[in-house]
C-alpha cells in the first residue's frame, strides 16, 4: 500500500487542480502504544520457542483486525509467537526475505523520481524557471501528506525497511517542492510552511521510532496527520471528476470539521473504545486510500483522453508495478491488511493497469505487456504460495482468510 507508495505525488497533481491528471506516476509509529491506543491480542494459549533466534524476530506474525493494524508488533512487547516449532525456522526465514523485498523497493521508488529531481535542476540551471510550471505543487504536498502519514504508521510497526522506504518518499517529494519554491512555481509562505511540517514529522518519527519521544507530543501529532489526511482525501476524490461535476471546496471543509469533531471526541473520552480504535486508525487509512485513488485518477484521464496515454511512460509504470509488488509479500507476512491492499491495489490497478491501457492505445508492445503479466502473476502466486508454506496451510485461502478476518 500503499498503501508505497513514494511517487503518489505526480499523479494527484491535476486532481487537486480540478482537472483531470496527466501525470506520469504514483506509490500507502513507539515501543509504547499511543495513549489513545488499547488493544487485546487473541487470548488463545501460546507455545513458548525455546528457540532464542526466533524470539528475535521483530515482527507481528498474529493477525489483528484492521481497526488494530497499527498496534506495534506483539513481540515489540515482550509476547510470545503462536507458530509450531517446526515450522519455527521456515518462518523466520521467511521473515527475512520478505524484509529484503521491501527494502528493495527504495530502488525502482527512486528510479522514479530522480528523472524529474534531474531535470528540475538542469531547468534551474539553465534560467527555465517556467518548465517547473508544468508540476503542480498541491499534487506533490498532498503526496508528501500520505508519505508523512505512513512513515508514522509504519515507525510505530517497527518496519525498519518500509521506513526508509517512506523516508526516501518524504525526502524526494521535498526536493521537488523545495525545486518549484525556487522557481517560483510554489509560493514562499507555503513553502515555509512545509518545510517546518516535514523536519517536524521526520524528527518526531524518528525520536518515537528510537522510544525518545513523550507520548502527548506524538499522540498530537497523529492527531495533526489524521485531521490532514481526512481533509484532503474526500476533497481529491471530488476534484478528479471535474469539470462533470462543479468545482467546490466544500468536501474538503466538510471533512475538515468532521476530522476535528472525531479528534476532539476522541481525545475527550466522549467516544466509545472502538470509536477511539477507529479515529487513531484513520491516518493510515486515509493515507492508503488517498493513494489507492489515484489509479482511479489516472485510468478516469485515459478514459476521457486517450491521446494523453502517449505521454505516460512505460517504463515509469512498470517500475510504480515492481516497486508495490515487493511490498505485498511483507504485508502479507505480517497479516497487515490496510498495508496488503494498498500495496496489491497500485502494483495492480496504477502499474499494471496503465500498462493495460496503454496496450489498448497501442503505446507498449504486446511482448512487453506479456512479461509485465507473467512477472507480476509469478510474483504474487509466489508470495501466497510461500505464505502458505509457512504458516502450514493446505491452500492459499487460509492465508488470505487471516489477513482480512483474523485468527
Amino acid at each position: 500500500m500503499a498503501s508505497s507508495l513514494i511517487v503518489a505525488a505526480a499523479a494527484a497533481n491535476k486532481s487537486l487542480l480540478a482537472a483531470p491528471s496527466h501525470c506520469h506516476s504514483f506509490s500507502l509509529h513507539s515501543n509504547c502504544p499511543p495513549l489513545h491506543h488499547s488493544h487485546s491480542f487473541p487470548s488463545k494459549p501460546f507455545l513458548h520457542l525455546h528457540s532464542l533466534s526466533l524470539t528475535s524476530l521483530h515482527r507481528r506474525l498474529i493477525p489483528v483486525p484492521a481497526l488494530d493494524s497499527d498496534v506495534p508488533h506483539p513481540l515489540d512487547q515482550g509476547s510470545t509467537v503462536k507458530v509450531k516449532n517446526n515450522r519455527s525456522k521456515e518462518i523466520e526465514e521467511w521473515d527475512s526475505w520478505t524484509a529484503k523485498f521491501s527494502g528493495g523497493a527504495n530502488v525502482p521508488f527512486l528510479l522514479l523520481q530522480m528523472p524529474q529531481i534531474i531535470l528540475n535542476a538542469k531547468n534551474l540551471m539553465s534560467g527555465n524557471k517556467t518548465a517547473l510550471l508544468a508540476v503542480p505543487w498541491l499534487g506533490m504536498l498532498t503526496g508528501l501528506l500520505g508519505n508523512l502519514s505512513l512513515l508514522s504508521y509504519f515507525a510505530k510497526k517497527r518496519e525498519t525497511e518500509v521506513i526508509v522506504v517512506q523516508t526516501l518518499g518524504v525526502v524526494s517529494i521535498y526536493i521537488v517542492i523545495a525545486q518549484l519554491a525556487m522557481a517560483e512555481a510554489m509560493p514562499l509562505p507555503y513553502y515555509m510552511v512545509t518545510s517546518v511540517v516535514v523536519a517536524t514529522g521526520l524528527l518526531l518519527n524518528f525520536l518515537n521510532y528510537f522510544g525518545m519521544l513523550n507520548a502527548g507530543i506524538w499522540l498530537f501529532w497523529e492527531d495533526f496527520i489524521t485531521v490532514c489526511g481526512l481533509s484532503v482525501l474526500p476533497q481529491v476524490m471530488w476534484s478528479t471528476f471535474v469539470p462533470y461535476i462543479p468545482n467546490s471546496i466544500l468536501p474538503g471543509v466538510i471533512s475538515f470539521v468532521t476530522a476535528v469533531a472525531a479528534v476532539v471526541m476522541a481525545r475527550t473520552g466522549k467516544l466509545s473504545e472502538k470509536g477511539v480504535k477507529f479515529v487513531g486508525a484513520i491516518s493510515g487509512w486515509t493515507a492508503t486510500l488517498l493513494f489507492m485513488w489515484m489509479p482511479v485518477s489516472q485510468m478516469w484521464t485515459n478514459f476521457l483522453n486517450p491521446d494523453n496515454i502517449k505521454g505516460l511512460s512505460a517504463f515509469s509504470m512498470l517500475l510504480a508495478m515492481i516497486g508495490n509488488g515487493l511490498m505485498i509479500p511483507r504485508a502479507l507476512f505480517t497479516r497487515d491488511f490496510m498495508w496488503f491492499t494498498g500495496s496489491t491495489w497500485a502494483s495492480l490497478f496504477y502499474g499494471y493497469g496503465n500498462i493495460l491501457c496503454m496496450y489498448y492505445f497501442n503505446s507498449v508492445s504486446g511482448k512487453f505487456l506479456l512479461a509485465a503479466t507473467a512477472g507480476l502473476v509469478s510474483w504474487i502466486g509466489m508470495a501466497l504460495w510461500r505464505d502458505t508454506v509457512v504458516y502450514g496451510y493446505s491452500s492459499p485461502l487460509g492465508s488470505l482468510k487471516e489477513l482480512i478476518f483474523g485468527s
